[in-house]
């Protein structure tokens, strides 16, 4: 039983959960169980028991649900209300991911693998083995709810658009072989994150890529202003032809990585340090200053590196363009870095997939939980800015 009224530290809640794995399904369940109860006061407009004229409807007690988890089994009290109109999202949005992983696992044992390593894997992801009854009606309706979340319109304009894509091992006709994840975020107007599309091809090509961003256009894409992405040479050439009139940011966090092929093995830290430095300027005249004195600085040691960045940099310093609380969050991919982090840590766990559609099922389904994540959190940035800095540009071009 867990101490009310009492401090905990973090070494001795560690050591209570990896001890006693009861106590951390208990914390899961009463985490869902709270949950629950706030989701049914914010649609009364009012907790248990309080008066408010802004309450719209009544409790009628509870009935039971048992949702699974990777902790085991958990026993909740589902609120009702007396219209029977309370409908709860927390059991969809919890499991769907998770439901998504147990089908990559059951349709792997379908390809061979052993019936007691896919039981180890499902139950330890989900502390519970489905039957094959149940994974195909699970399969059935997750492919729906995805289907349409890949299809859906984009209503809005995006001004900014973030591109990348990862590898996952696929099965295709007897050999494994590497999939391209082709995965898009735009930010919109509101200032919110949103991601538009996730998509399997065979690898990273300019026609890969233009279809990619020809199905965003087809599906309502606009008004994208700066498109952010690494140096692949066949996205670069996509956004070139899909979408001429976006600014290109190159990821200065790639461009970084690649300046370690123009230098020798044991370089000069304060080298690259310098470099990054330039990145952390208020403006683009800052920043074209401090590289002038870089290059005057590391020239006759490392030449090759310094040829090859006044070669490449400004390819780096578009985000410049942009209201200065925009540039740590537009000058990298590190926020589609951050998501294809969590795809990885899911994956991993399959390790490779039967066939392109269990791969694709599960990705999609972490992107969903996350996309959902993202609309009820706060603003990402705070898009005045931009609009400030547009109209400040347009009055000085009209004067």
């Amino acid at each position: 039983m867990v101490r009310k009224n009492s401090i905990v530290s973090a070494s001795e809640l560690k050591g209570l959960l990896e001890g006693e794995q009861d106590v951390l399904k208990e914390l899961v369940r009463t985490v869902v169980q709270q949950t629950l109860e706030a989701e049914m006061d914010a649609a009364l407009g009012a907790t248990k028991g309080e008066r408010t004229e802004g309450r719209v409807g009544y409790r009628s007690g509870y009935y039971g649900r048992t949702l699974i988890t990777r902790v085991g089994k958990l026993e909740l009290r589902v609120p009702q209300d007396r219209q029977g109109q309370f409908s709860t999202q927390v059991f969809e949005r919890y499991q769907r991911s998770e439901k998504a992983l147990v089908s990559a696992l059951a349709e792997m044992y379908i390809q061979g693998v052993s019936t007691r390593k896919v039981r180890q894997v499902t139950e330890e992801l989900c502390g519970h083995s489905f039957s094959a009854s149940s994974i195909s009606a699970i399969v059935k309706r997750l492919d729906e709810q995805l289907a349409q979340f890949a299809s859906r319109t984009l209503e809005e304009a995006y001004p900014y658009l973030i591109l990348d894509a990862r590898y996952e091992k696929v099965r295709d006709c007897g050999a494994i072989r590497s999939r391209a994840v082709m995965i898009a975020i735009g930010i919109d107007w509101e200032g919110r994150r949103q991601i538009l599309a996730v998509e399997l091809a065979n690898r990273e090509s300019t026609s890969s890529w233009k279809d990619f961003i020809l199905g965003l256009k087809q599906r309502g894409l606009k008004g994208v202003e700066v498109a952010v992405s690494d140096d692949h040479a066949g996205l670069k050439k996509a956004l070139r032809e899909a979408l001429p009139e976006a600014v290109w940011q190159r990821c200065y966090v790639h461009f970084l990585r690649n300046a370690l092929d123009h230098l020798p093995r044991k370089a000069d830290d304060d080298c690259l340090r310098e470099l990054r430095w330039i990145y952390d300027r208020r403006d683009l005249a800052e920043a074209r200053k401090d590289m002038v004195a870089w290059l005057l600085r590391w020239q006759e040691k490392y030449p090759k590196l310094c040829s090859w960045v006044e070669d490449n940099i400004e390819e780096t310093l578009s985000f410049y363009r942009l209201p200065f609380g925009h540039h740590k969050h537009l000058k990298s991919t590190n926020m589609l870095e951050r998501l294809n982090e969590e795809i990885k840590r899911r994956t991993q766990v399959v390790r490779i997939f039967p066939n392109e559609e269990s791969c694709l099922r599960l990705i999609r389904a972490l992107a969903v939980e996350t996309h959902e994540n993202w609309i009820e959190a706060n603003r990402y940035l705070d898009m005045s800015l931009l609009t400030e800095m547009k109209k400040k540009a347009l009055m000085e071009l009209v004067a």
